[in-house]
């Protein structure tokens, strides 16, 4: 989407927008867009949206956010299916420190993740830390196995202890109701969709959403993070 952002002009902005041109300047600027993007001078690119593909593109502004959030405050709020099909209430992890993670097995990602993961989890489990692992097969379709073959992949390969639920829609109109309460608390300016592979929602003891971090950052990088809310020296 910033790709597309960069190479519209005015003649696509709607009147509502037009008005605010101060305010999503400011927006903009705070994500690297370059204000010549904004310019009513800038010559319109062969890419440039459509005035009703500009609409969609931010929809998101009067929608999204608050559809995905619903009426949750609280990722307690939630009911899951495990890898089994059987429900799992979230509130059954009040009090624990979450770090909910999208998984895939075919990743390039997947073996620094899984194993660190399981680090994580060894070192922490006995300090009321969990984390909730939801296989997703929307990125580069690298997650085509069944619930028991990703099951099998990761407990056999990682010793993964932790949960392991029913793979998931993280992104679009199917995304599962928890992953839209996660995205519209931790998301961003353009969007709130998950990126790839292995993002990362940390959770504190009451259900709150503390933090987000990219595909690229290791579990043990953002270890004093989950310290600090385990409130471990």
């Amino acid at each position: 989407m910033l790709c597309s952002l960069r190479s519209f002009s005015l003649r696509f902005v709607p009147r509502f927008v037009s008005s605010s041109i101060p305010s999503l300047k400011s927006l903009l600027s705070a994500s690297q867009i370059h204000p010549w993007v904004l310019s009513s001078s800038s010559r319109a690119s062969p890419h440039c949206f459509s005035s009703h593909s500009y609409r969609q593109s931010f929809a998101f502004y009067s929608t999204s956010a608050p559809e995905m959030a619903q009426s949750s405050s609280s990722v307690h709020d939630f009911t899951v299916k495990d890898a089994k099909g059987n429900d799992v209430d979230l509130s059954t992890y009040k009090g624990k420190v979450l770090l909910i993670v999208n998984v895939a097995s075919q990743c390039g990602f997947t073996n620094t993740n899984y194993t660190e993961l399981s680090q994580l989890y060894e070192k922490y489990k006995d300090n009321g830390f969990e984390i909730l692992a939801f296989p997703c097969n929307q990125f580069g379709g690298q997650e085509p196995g069944t619930n028991e073959e990703i099951l099998q992949f990761a407990c056999t390969r990682f010793k993964a202890e932790y949960p392991i639920f029913d793979k998931v829609d993280v992104n679009g109109n199917n995304a599962a109701p928890i992953y839209k309460f996660l995205k519209s608390s931790k998301g961003s300016i353009f969007g709130d969709s998950i990126k790839w592979n292995f993002s990362k929602f940390l959770v504190d003891k009451d259900g709150n959403v503390i933090d987000r971090y990219a595909p690229t950052t290791s579990p043990l990088s953002i270890e004093k993070d989950i310290k600090k809310l385990l409130g471990v020296a």
